[in-house]
């Protein structure tokens, strides 16, 4: 069912998510100032799963710049339907018959996290930045390679041609996160990997602390998200 709204209601929700991002900006700067860290360094991807076009394009129109989404099919509807200088990463478990059809759109592969998936990207985004995504937690239903596993990977995927800038993480839930990015801080520091994608709406200010170049914020931006909405946020 198509939902109308007034233009006071469309009003009213984009000053709200231009309050919630401005908010989510302060938080990042305060976070980075505790960690003597330098705030420009730290990238904000709004993430829009679930979120219809005229909120994303209510973010844009508050400077938002960086969106993610995690299913091939909502990116593209997404990217074709906001107008202006924004830029999509993928940032959820990415099909392999899908990255024909978003590969134009995407600015940024987040979550390349497994051998077979090298090829395909090779192929249809020659040159395409990545992230290695590694299951810090070595948890069974989340993906991601394992840390040991991750210096093979990013060979793999660099002898393809593959632009790899960094790695990505999602820490496992209701437990402490910071052990956990401060390993996948120490593996990128290893590797001499600069990027660092790691926090979410509940987690990155602590991400921020612990080196995060790029946090991922979805409902502290959108407002809260259906039960079943993908935790790479």
């Amino acid at each position: 069912m198509t939902q109308d709204f007034s233009n006071e209601d469309v009003n009213e929700r984009s000053n709200d998510i231009g309050v919630r991002l401005h908010n989510v900006h302060e938080r990042i700067r305060a976070a980075a100032t505790r960690a003597e860290r330098d705030p420009a360094g730290i990238t904000l991807v709004a993430v829009s799963k679930t979120v219809d076009a005229e909120r994303i394009a209510a973010a844009a129109r508050a400077g938002q710049r960086v969106f993610g989404e995690n299913r091939a099919q909502e990116l593209a509807a997404h990217a074709d339907a906001i107008d202006g200088d924004v830029e999509w990463h993928f940032i959820g478990r990415l099909q392999r018959n899908k990255v024909r059809s978003i590969a134009r759109n995407v600015a940024l592969w987040q979550s390349v996290d497994r051998d077979e998936l090298v090829p395909e990207l090779a192929h249809r985004a020659p040159g395409a930045r990545v992230l290695v995504q590694v299951n810090v937690g070595d948890e069974p239903q989340k993906g991601g390679c394992t840390p040991a596993a991750t210096a093979q990977l990013v060979d793999t995927a660099r002898t393809a041609g593959l632009r790899v800038e960094g790695l990505m993480t999602v820490p496992p839930a209701a437990t402490d996160p910071r052990p956990f990015f401060a390993q996948l801080r120490d593996l990128g520091g290893q590797l001499g990997l600069p990027e660092l994608s790691m926090g979410m709406s509940s987690d990155f200010e602590a991400a921020v602390a612990e080196g995060a170049t790029i946090v991922r914020v979805g409902s502290a931006i959108f407002g809260p998200r259906p039960a079943a909405a993908d935790t790479r946020r």
